[in-house]
C-alpha cells in the first residue's frame, strides 16, 4: 500500500457523496424531535395517534427499501440516486401545504418512500468511489454522517423554534436543504460499472441479505431504542423533568460523542477489527439509555450525562454494522446490503415511535423509556453472545 493511496480515501467524489447524506439525514431529522410538538398543538393530537402518524414513513421506507436494493444493484445508479433525491427534496413542499391532520399523515408517509430509496442508492455509491484499502474506515466515517446529522439537526431545529416559534419556516428550510443536496447528487462522477447479467430473475436476496438475518435482529433492537429517544426526547424532557431549554445541549453532547467515537474507533475498523468496536459501542450505549430512562429520579445531569454516552456508543457501533453488512455480501450486492442494514434499522425506529407513543399515552414517558433500556441490554448481550461470532463465520472479504 503506497502513501498515495491512503491519500485518496478524502477524494472529491467521496466528500460529495458524503455531503449529500448529511444534508440528506439533517433536512430529515431538523423535524424529528417537533414534530410531536406540531401536531400536539396544530391539531391537538394524542399521543398514540402522534405515534402512528410518525411511523407512517418507517412503514413506507420499509416497503421501498427492498427494491431500492435491487434497483441500485442492476440499473444505472446515478440515474437512481438523482432521481430519488429529486423527489425526496421536493416532498418537504407537502408539509407547508398539509392543512389536517390526515393530510399531514399523508405528506409524512409519502415522504419515507424517495427517503428510503435515496439512503440505499446514496450510501452504495459511496461503496463505489471508496478505494479498496480504505473501505472499512471510510464506511465508518460514512455512518458518521448519518448518525452526526441525525444528532446535530434535532438540536438546530429545536433551536430555531426556541428562537422564532414558526413551524412553517423549519419547513422551508429542510426543504432547502434537501434541494442543496439534490444540487450535489448532480455534481458526482459516477464510474463505469459491468451489471451482473445472468442473475435469478426471483430470489429473496435481491431484496435482503437473507445471510445476515441475525445481524438484522440486532440492528433493529438499537433502531427501536434510537427511535423512541429522538421522537420523545424533546417532549419527555419538557413535561417529566421541566427542561424547556435543554434539548438543543442534549443533542450537542450526543453529537460530540459521535464525534469522538469516530476518532477513536477509525483505527480499529482500519485494522479489520470490527466486533471489537461494535462490541465497545454497544456496551457504552447500555450505560447511556439506563442513564436516560432513570434521569426523572437521578435529576438532569443524568439526562444530560446519557447523551454522550448514547453518542459514543452509536458512533462505534453503527458504522462497525455497516461494515459486517457490506463483508457478508458479495460485491454485486451491496445495494442489497445497504438497504438491508436500513430495513432492519427502520423496523426497529418504526416499532420504538409506535411502542414509545402507546406506553407514553396509557403508562407514561417514563415506562417508555425504561423499555427502550431493557431492549438496549437485550441487543448488547446478544451482539456480545451470538452475534459477532455469526458475522465471523460468514464474512466473505474485507
Amino acid at each position: 500500500m503506497t502513501d498515495n493511496q491512503e491519500e485518496k480515501l478524502w477524494n472529491s467524489n467521496y466528500l460529495k457523496v458524503l455531503t449529500c447524506n448529511f444534508l440528506l439525514f439533517f433536512a430529515f431529522y431538523l423535524l424529528t424531535p417537533l414534530l410531536p410538538i406540531y401536531l400536539d398543538a396544530q391539531f391537538h393530537a394524542d399521543k398514540d395517534v402522534i405515534g402512528l402518524v410518525l411511523s407512517g414513513y418507517v412503514v413506507a421506507t420499509l416497503l421501498v427499501r427492498p427494491f431500492s436494493g435491487f434497483i441500485v444493484d442492476s440499473f444505472n445508479r446515478r440515474k437512481v440516486l438523482i432521481l430519488c433525491f429529486f423527489l425526496f427534496f421536493i416532498a418537504f413542499a407537502g408539509y407547508i401545504g398539509a392543512g389536517t391532520l390526515l393530510m399531514f399523515a399523508i405528506v409524512r408517509t409519502i415522504h419515507g418512500l424517495p427517503f428510503g430509496a435515496s439512503t440505499v442508492a446514496n450510501s452504495t455509491v459511496a461503496i463505489d468511489v471508496l478505494p479498496s484499502s480504505r473501505r472499512n474506515e471510510g464506511i465508518g466515517f460514512y455512518g458518521l454522517s448519518n448518525n452526526l446529522a441525525m444528532a446535530i439537526a434535532p438540536s438546530t431545529g429545536i433551536w430555531i423554534y426556541s428562537v422564532s416559534g414558526d413551524f412553517n419556516l423549519l419547513f422551508w428550510i429542510s426543504l432547502i436543504i434537501a434541494m442543496i443536496g439534490f444540487i450535489f447528487t448532480t455534481r458526482i462522477k459516477f464510474t463505469t460499472r459491468t451489471l451482473v447479467k445472468n442473475k435469478p430473475v426471483i430470489s429473496l436476496d435481491h431484496f435482503f441479505l437473507t445471510k445476515a438475518w441475525l445481524m438484522a435482529v440486532n440492528m433493529a433492537l438499537f433502531g427501536l431504542c434510537w427511535g423512541v429517544m429522538s421522537n420523545y426526547v424533546a417532549i419527555y424532557g419538557q413535561e417529566l423533568l421541566n427542561i424547556t431549554d435543554g434539548t438543543g445541549l442534549f443533542f450537542m453532547l450526543l453529537s460530540a460523542g459521535l464525534i469522538i467515537a469516530r476518532l477513536i474507533g477509525r483505527r480499529q475498523l482500519r485494522r479489520g477489527q470490527i466486533t471489537q468496536s461494535c462490541t465497545v459501542g454497544v456496551i457504552l450505549s447500555s450505560i447511556g439509555y439506563p442513564l436516560f430512562a432513570f434521569s426523572m429520579y437521578l435529576g438532569s445531569w443524568s439526562y444530560y450525562v446519557s447523551a454522550l454516552f448514547v453518542g459514543l456508543g452509536n458512533g462505534q457501533m453503527y458504522p462497525a454494522f455497516l461494515n459486517m453488512f457490506i463483508q457478508v455480501a458479495r460485491h454485486d450486492q451491496r445495494g442489497t446490503a445497504n438497504s438491508s442494514i436500513l430495513i432492519s434499522w427502520d423496523l426497529g425506529m418504526g416499532l420504538g415511535i409506535i411502542l414509545g407513543g402507546f406506553v407514553a399515552q396509557y403508562v407514561g414517558y417514563a415506562a417508555a423509556f425504561l423499555v427502550v433500556a431493557g431492549m438496549q441490554i437485550a441487543g448488547a448481550t446478544l451482539f456480545i453472545v451470538a452475534t459477532a461470532k455469526f458475522f465471523m463465520s460468514r464474512k466473505l472479504h474485507n
